[in-house]
This record gives C-alpha cells, structure tokens and sequence, in this order.
C-alpha cells in the first residue's frame, strides 16, 4: 500500500477536549461565496459550507444522522446547549435545579427569548417539545415520567428512577407549540434561521437579528450548506470559490490546498469501527469477530488513511469522554494473523469466507478504512468485497433496515453523555444495528443508569466497555482526525466534542 502525502500545512490545532462533569445540583447564568463587498463587513458576504451529504430532514427531533445534527445546531436550541470544551450550560433555561435523588429536574425559563417567527418562547412551548420528542419513542426519555409546567416560568422533568445523565439530554430542540409541519417550517431559537432547502443541492440561513444571546450572535449574515457528495471533487471546489470551508477533508485533499486555505485539526469525536452483524453468519460466532480483531492493524490504518494521524480506541468509547474512555482495551487485540488464523479454525473457518462491507460512497475515510481492512483480512483468508451505496440508501439499509453483514462507519455521541454511545448495544435498544446481545453488558448497562454515584457509573461503563472489547462486537479502529479547510477570508472555526458546526463563530479574518 502506498502511503499518502502528509498534510503540510496545519495553522491551527486543536487538542481533544475534556467532558466537563457537573459538580453542582443547581446552576445559574445570568442573562457568491467568500467574495469581499465594498465595506468588508461580516455581513456583505455570504459563507458557503461543504457538506457532505443532504439533510436527512429538518425536523430536530425525528433526524438521525449526525451530519444533519451539526447543520441543525445552528437553527435549533435546548434548554441547555454545549459549549466547545464539553461544558453544558444553560439556555433557554436560564437557571437548573436537580433533586438530590436525581429524578427530578425543574428548569427556570429564560426571558424574552424569541423564535425566528418572533413569538416568545413559553412554558407551553418547551413542554409540548420535551413531549414530542419523548413522542418520538427516543431511548432517552423512556424513563421521563411527567413533564409539567409549574407557573409561566418553571417546568419540571420527573423520572422513573434516578438519572445523573439526564441534564446532557436536555439539549432537545424547543420549538413553537403551534407549529404545523417543522419539516417545512423549521422554527427554532439558534442564532441562524432557516431560508429555504434543494433536497441534495443546499441548505439556506441568515444570521436571526433578534437572537437571545448577544454575545454569542452570529457575525456572518447569509450562510448556504452546500451538498458535496462527489469526494473528487472537494478540492476544485474549495480552489473555485464555490466553497469556502468544508470539514472533514483527508489529509491528501488538505496537502493539496493552495497557501489560501487554513487547515484545522482536531478529532472528529466518534468511534470508527467495522461494524458486524451480530445475527448474521459467521459474525454470529464470537471466536470469528476475536479473529477478525486480531487481523486488523489500527496503526496500518491510521497510516494509510491519515498519515499516523487519529487516535486508536479499543471499544465503543473516544477518548474526550476523558473518564470514561479506557486506554488499556486497545492492547485487548494486538496485531497477531497467526492467532487469527488459530481462531478461525477454531471456529471451523479454517479456509476462510467471504463477506460484503458496505460503505457510504460519500466518506473518503471509511472507504479508505474498509480498502486496508480488506487486505489486511485476506492475509488471513478471509475475503472481503467492497461496496459503496450512497448516504440515504445506507441509512435506510444498513442503519434502519440492518440488511448488512458489515459497514465501516463513525458513531458519535449525540449528547455529552457516556450512555449515548453506549445504549445502542443494549439487546433491545431501538438503534442496535449490530443485533448484539449480551446478558452480562445489558446488566452492566443498567446498573451504570441506576446509580446517583459517580464513581459507581464510571465503573459500570467502563465494564460495559471491556464486555464490547472482548466479546468483539465489533472491530474498533480509531477516533479519526478531523481536518477543516476553510478560506482565509474568514477565521473562528471552532471544534466541538460532538458533532457541531457552529456557523455563528466564523467571522472575516482581521483585514478582510
């Protein structure tokens, strides 16, 4: 395998952020693209972003993918909102109370916040989302009990049984109460407000004048999502002018840009793995995926893909879940194929098989990823055919139907919460694609959410960790690097533990 050029041009780094845990039960908080017009100011220019897939919808509380999350985040806002080091803080509550045995959350709505349709924010507004989207059958309210309005500016959240999580779950779009159809209308309280949608061409906002939070008001007027399925074709656009920024370029496409472009690097924040079908042969068989993990070479990988650069992970955790994330499961599989091939013909796959990894054919990375993975398992017999579907059709096949055998992609944390990553490999847990199932991991996974005792959680998620990695769930690889180039003309790109692109902190560049 040829190894890829290095990126050679890296302004700005950032380090992997550390998850800021509450220590305190109650909070408070007091109140054409790129082109430079005539005037140089932020708001004479419009700002294009390369994505790289559409919108799997606008509605916040029904979207799935993760990609769609980050373009969301800049329309919609949750009574608490994370900030870039990980720290949740309040939002549309401008003030949080937690009972000591941790059921019951009562929430001090802000004043004068305003929806881009210019109507306030009221009790009733945020109780009827908390119900929608507890509607919706979401995994994480399943234990929400009631959801109650105390007066005009209080509502209370109360849960089954205790929950120290909960808060990093509130993070839940409020919309209008009145709102007919927020998959047409998406009416939120961020500091951008929707314009309009070409289903796989763009998604179109303006800075929100009225938007609640001026210190944090968005400096860039008019930005458009521009859809950037075609990889080949990043770099061209970005040289063109018909981009501006687009994140998550590789490290090839990063050498290739000219001195116009800055290049930050961060972590993308998730877990990249060859993901198996537990109910399907021979992923069915736990002695094959130990075998499997033991043919796959991170390091190679990361070599490959990324040019050493990433992060090697071991299980289902990425390593800004600092607490959480537990290092010593890497060494769990070390690169061995004759102990693969040991393990094979234990199983009776002593001649190998053959399998299918689809891949999305709009991530360069996991189908650089799955191209090593392919060979480096036909060094042990096993051999693996590519194919690539295109974005909707994975997430309708492989994510919702699981009419797969294997995929290489990313899991992120939707909220800053360990249980977020880690609820999906409960037996029965609506988003489990992998069909995994293991007594021991449910129960350890229940005990993890039963607990008001830090410690004691920590201690059961990371035990849930080590019943992924030896049960070889899947084929952990790595939280993989995250490379954003982005135009001169503009700076404050920031990263985030979580999928976000926070639109409302790029600014021109000083002279611009």
């Amino acid at each position: 395998m040829k190894k890829k050029s290095p990126v050679n041009r890296t302004y700005v780094q950032k380090g992997l952020a550390i998850l800021s845990v509450l220590s305190t039960m109650a909070i408070a908080l007091s109140g054409c693209s790129g082109d430079k017009a005539a005037d140089s100011s932020d708001e004479s220019v419009t700002l294009t972003v390369g994505i790289a897939q559409d919108l799997d919808g606008l509605d916040p509380h029904n979207v799935q993918a993760a990609g769609t999350r980050e373009v969301l985040f800049n329309i919609f806002e949750g009574l608490v909102k994370p900030d870039e080091e990980g720290n949740l803080n309040p939002a549309l509550a401008s003030e949080i109370s937690i009972s000591d045995d941790a059921t019951e959350y009562t929430f001090t709505l802000r004043d004068g916040v305003k929806f881009h349709n210019g109507k306030e924010v009221t009790a009733e507004d945020v109780k009827y989302s908390l119900e929608r989207y507890k509607d919706t059958g979401a995994s994480s309210f399943e234990d929400v009990q009631a959801i109650d309005i105390v007066d005009d500016d209080h509502i209370k959240v109360t849960l089954g049984t205790a929950n120290t999580e909960f808060l990093s779950l509130m993070t839940v779009a409020i919309i209008p109460a009145d709102l007919a159809d927020p998959d047409k209308e998406p009416i939120g309280t961020g500091p951008y407000k929707f314009v309009s949608r070409s289903p796989q061409e763009n998604v179109i906002v303006e800075k929100f004048d009225d938007y609640w939070d001026s210190a944090n008001a968005a400096h860039i007027k008019d930005v458009v999502f521009k859809v950037e399925a075609n990889p080949d074709s990043i770099v061209m656009d970005l040289e063109g002018g018909s981009i501006d920024m687009m994140p998550r370029v590789t490290s090839t496409q990063a050498s290739q840009l000219s001195d116009s472009f800055k290049i930050y690097e961060g972590q993308m924040n998730l877990v990249q793995a060859l993901y198996l079908n537990n109910a399907v042969a021979p992923f069915d068989n736990e002695l094959v995926r130990q075998a499997m993990c033991y043919a796959v070479d991170p390091e190679e990988i990361m070599d490959f893909v990324s040019d050493g650069a990433g992060f090697e992970i071991g299980s289902a955790m990425f390593p800004s879940f600092g607490k959480y994330f537990d290092e010593s499961l890497n060494d769990t599989y070390n690169y061995d194929p004759d102990k693969a091939k040991e393990l094979l013909a234990e199983a009776g796959y002593a001649d190998g098989f053959s399998f299918t990894i689809t891949v999305p054919s709009n991530y360069t990375q996991h189908i650089d990823t799955a191209e090593v993975i392919a060979e480096e398992l036909q060094k042990v017999g096993i051999k693996a055919e590519i194919s690539q579907i295109e974005w909707n059709s994975w997430l309708e096949d492989v994510y919702g139907g699981k009419n797969y055998e294997a995929t290489v992609i990313g899991f992120d944390a939707s909220t800053l919460c360990a249980s977020a990553l880690l609820y999906r490999y409960t037996s029965d847990a609506h988003n489990n694609m992998f069909n995994y199932a293991n007594a021991d991991y449910d129960a350890a996974f229940k005990a993890a959410q039963s607990t008001t005792d830090d410690a004691e959680q920590v201690k059961y998620y990371k035990e849930c960790e080590k019943i992924l990695s030896e049960t070889a769930a899947a084929v952990y690889i790595q939280d993989l690097p995250e490379f954003v180039a982005m135009s001169d003309k503009f700076e404050g790109y920031t990263f985030y533990p979580l999928y976000a692109q926070d639109i409302a902190k790029i600014r021109l560049a000083d002279g611009e």
